[in-house]
C-alpha cells in the first residue's frame, strides 16, 4: 500500500523533485548557462531545442554529474509531454493509476534516460566516496536519485522501484540540509515526501516512518516554500506548490503563483491552462473564461506538437467556466465540441459529466441520466475514480447550481 502511494505522490509531484537546475554556489561554469538554457527551452516547450540543449551540455561536461543529469530531466519531461501527463488535473483524484497504464516509453528513449541518469548518479557517487564531505556531490545525488523516483513512477509505473529512489533522494538530501541550511534547494525533495507521508493513511505513515522517510504536512509545505528562495531550484518550487495548494483548497496561492509562471514562460500554453483552471477553482469563473479563450485563440497559432487530446482538454475546462458562468448554450456548444475533438479517455468521461450538469440545469433529467451513465461507464475504464464517484452523484439525484 505505501509503495503505491509513494509511487502515486512521486508522480504526482514529477515536476518538482529538485532535479532540474543544479544548485551552484560558486560561481557558474560555462556549462551552467548552457543547462539553464535547457531548461529556459524545456520551460517554454521548445522541446527540440531543449534536448539539443542538454545532449551539448554532456558533450561540453561529461565527467558532471549534473550535466547528465539534466539530459535525463529534459527526456523524462519529452516523454511526459508525449503522454499528456503535465496537468493538475493528471496527478489529483486518483488518476494516477490509469496515467500508469499507457503505453510503454519509446526504447531508444528509455534507454537514453536510463544511461543518463545512471550516469549522473555514479558520478555524484564517485565524488563522495573520494571526499564524503562533498556537499555538493551529496547534492547532486539526492536531485539525481529524485529524478529517477520520477521517471520510475511516471513513466515507468515502477512503483517499488520509485520508492527505492524516493528513499535515496530524502536521505541524501536531508543530510544536505543538516550539513548546510542555507542550501534551501535540497528542501525540495525533503519537503514534497514530507508533505506526501503527511497525507497518508495512519498504517501507510507509519510505514513510511519504518522505511526511514520523515512527515509533517505544514513542515513540508514550509520547505518547498523555502526552496522559491534558490533561484536555481524557484521554478521547480513553484510547479510543486501550484500542485500542493491545489490539492490543499488553496487555489488563489495556486493562481497567483501561475500567473507569474505563465507571464514568465510566455511559450509554454500549459502554465496558461492551468493558470485558467485555477482561476475556475478559485471561483472566478469569469476570468478563467478569458484565459481559456486566449489560450484557445494560442493553441489555433502554435504549429509546435500538441499533447493528446489537447484541444479537447481546453474545450471542457472553457466549457465548464461557461457553465459556473449560467452561460448554458455556450457551454453546451464548447462540451460538444470537445466531445467532437478526440478527448482521451478520462477527459471524455468528465465532459459527459458537464453534459449531465448542464442537461440537470436545463431541467433534462433523462438526458442529464443519460450522460451520467456514459460517464460511469467511460471513468471506470479510464481508471478515474474521481470521474466515476461524481457519475454516481448525478445518477442519485440532480445537479443544481448550489452544488457546486
Amino acid at each position: 500500500m505505501l509503495r503505491t502511494r509513494v509511487g502515486a505522490w512521486v508522480a504526482m509531484l514529477a515536476l518538482a523533485a529538485g532535479t532540474f537546475v543544479p544548485c551552484v554556489h560558486a560561481a557558474p561554469a560555462p556549462v551552467d548557462e548552457v543547462i539553464a538554457s535547457a531548461f529556459q527551452s524545456a520551460y517554454n516547450l521548445d522541446r527540440p531545442a531543449a534536448l539539443a540543449t542538454a545532449r551539448r551540455a554532456v558533450a561540453m561536461a561529461p565527467a558532471e554529474s549534473r550535466a547528465h543529469r539534466t539530459l535525463a530531466a529534459v527526456l523524462w519531461l519529452d516523454m511526459l509531454y508525449e503522454r499528456g501527463a503535465l496537468t493538475v488535473d493528471a496527478y489529483l483524484g486518483g488518476l494516477t493509476k490509469g496515467l500508469l497504464g499507457l503505453p510503454p516509453p519509446d526504447p531508444n528513449r528509455d534507454a537514453e534516460f536510463t544511461r543518463e541518469i545512471t550516469r549522473a548518479i555514479d558520478l555524484a557517487s564517485a565524488a563522495l566516496d573520494k571526499n564524503d564531505d562533498d556537499v555538493q556531490a551529496r547534492y547532486d545525488l539526492g536531485a539525481a536519485y529524485g529524478l529517477e523516483a520520477s521517471y520510475r513512477a511516471s513513466i515507468k509505473g515502477s512503483t517499488s522501484s520509485a520508492f527505492s529512489a524516493a528513499r535515496h533522494a530524502f536521505d541524501a538530501q536531508e543530510t544536505v540540509l543538516d550539513e548546510d541550511p542555507q542550501r534551501v534547494g535540497a528542501g525540495l525533495v525533503v519537503g514534497t515526501y514530507r508533505y506526501l507521508v503527511s497525507i497518508m493513511a495512519l498504517p501507510a505513515r507509519m510505514f513510511a516512518y519504518l522505511a526511514g522517510f520523515g512527515g509533517g504536512k505544514e513542515h513540508g509545505i514550509e520547505l518547498v516554500e523555502a526552496a522559491q528562495r534558490d533561484p536555481q531550484t524557484r521554478v521547480e518550487a513553484e510547479t510543486a506548490l501550484v500542485l500542493i495548494y491545489t490539492r490543499e483548497h488553496r487555489n488563489t496561492d495556486a493562481l497567483r503563483l501561475l500567473n507569474a509562471l505563465a507571464a514568465e514562460f510566455p511559450r509554454n500554453r500549459m502554465f496558461v491552462f492551468e493558470q485558467g483552471c485555477a482561476a475556475l477553482r478559485a471561483g472566478q469563473s469569469a476570468r478563467a473564461n478569458d484565459i481559456l479563450t486566449r489560450g484557445l485563440e494560442a493553441l489555433s497559432r502554435d504549429d509546435r506538437p500538441k499533447i493528446p487530446g489537447e484541444q479537447a482538454m481546453w474545450l471542457y475546462k472553457r466549457g465548464e467556466a461557461r457553465l459556473a458562468m449560467h452561460r448554458r448554450d455556450d457551454a453546451v456548444a464548447d462540451l460538444e465540441h470537445a466531445l467532437a475533438s478526440g478527448p482521451v479517455g478520462w477527459i471524455r468521461g468528465r465532459i459527459q459529466i458537464a453534459l449531465g450538469h448542464a442537461a440537470d440545469l436545463a431541467g433534462s433529467r433523462d438526458r442529464a441520466l443519460d450522460w451520467y451513465r456514459r460517464a460511469a461507464e467511460t471513468s471506470h475504464a479510464a481508471n478515474d475514480p474521481l470521474a466515476e464517484a461524481a457519475a454516481a452523484r448525478g445518477l442519485k439525484a440532480p445537479f443544481t447550481d448550489g452544488g457546486r
